[in-house]
């Protein structure tokens, strides 16, 4: 049977990993295969660093989507894949790989999934992840700074030149795909009980 595979979208910094990670929590007992679109940014170790910290992130031609759509299919099939290691730091592909190995349950997640067509038509449950803005630049603010080893003027000139309005023109209008929207990111336990029962009743 195939797996069912289900999309995570939503803005930067909204919640959708805290949303993946408790629906899997949820889903206990059954393998489930995890791929995020973060992984497959391209690979930008042709361009100087400077050109890298100007590049525009939040593009959908950003992302290397035909590999992202070719793992996808290939866990729908059963079949494990390597997925890549991408360095925030470096901005580009390491020479590093994850084997991610199929399960009863796809998800993946990104800014972008439910916006990207050959994505989208692999899912069989779409959630957008919906968070105020102020809370999402908090949190973006603070994840760029400790974890991805940016600076503080850094993070607010990348959101304002690409991150804001990418938002607008391509995440924001991919919630009309959502077959759920979760309001309050990954706090709103409510709706994530509702969607692992819909997942279950989808599964059964």
């Amino acid at each position: 049977m195939r797996p069912l595979t289900i999309g995570i979208a939503g803005g930067t910094a909204s919640g959708k990993t805290t949303v993946a990670r408790r629906l899997v929590e949820r889903l206990s007992g059954h393998p489930v295969a995890f791929l995020d679109q973060d992984s497959y940014y391209r690979d930008l170790s042709d361009l100087s660093m400077e050109d890298r910290k100007r590049f525009n992130f939040d593009h959908p031609d950003a992302f290397d989507t035909d590999l992202f759509v070719q793992h996808l299919s290939q866990l729908q099939e059963a079949r494990a894949v390597a997925k890549p290691v991408y360095s925030f730091q470096q901005h580009s592909r390491t020479a590093e790989a994850v084997q991610v190995n199929p399960g009863d349950v796809i998800i993946v997640e990104g800014i972008l999934v439910l916006g990207l067509e050959p994505v989208r038509k692999l899912l069989d449950v779409k959630v957008f992840v919906d968070s105020d803005s102020d809370v999402r630049v908090l949190r973006r603010l603070s994840r760029d700074i400790k974890e991805r080893g940016r600076d503080f003027d850094g993070v607010i000139d990348q959101y304002f030149r690409t991150v804001r309005p990418m938002h607008f023109g391509f995440v924001e209008p991919s919630k009309r795909w959502a077959d759920v929207i979760i309001p309050h990111g990954g706090n709103n336990d409510v709706a994530i009980d509702m969607v692992a029962g819909l997942v279950r009743s989808r599964m059964e």
